[in-house]
C-alpha cells in the first residue's frame, strides 16, 4: 500500500485498529502515526508477534478495511 494514501487516511485507519487491536492505546498510535512500519512495530512490541506475522497483520486489517 502506497505509505501517502496511509498518512491521507491515517484518522480513519487508527478508529479502526483500536477495534482490531483493543490492546493499543493512543499514545502507541501516535508511535505509528501515518506510517505501516511504524504501526507494524507497534503491533509488534504491544503483542509480542514477530515482525513478519505483525506485516502480515496489518496487510491483512489494511486488505479487508479496504485502505
Amino acid at each position: 500500500m502506497n505509505t501517502d494514501i496511509i498518512e491521507g487516511k491515517w484518522k480513519q485507519i487508527v478508529g479502526k485498529a483500536k477495534t482490531a487491536w483493543g490492546d493499543l492505546t493512543d499514545d502507541d498510535l501516535k508511535k505509528a502515526e501515518g506510517g505501516k512500519d511504524q504501526l507494524v512495530g507497534v503491533i509488534q512490541e504491544r503483542y509480542g508477534k514477530t515482525k513478519d506475522d505483525a506485516s502480515k497483520a496489518v496487510d491483512g486489517f489494511l486488505e479487508k478495511n479496504k485502505f
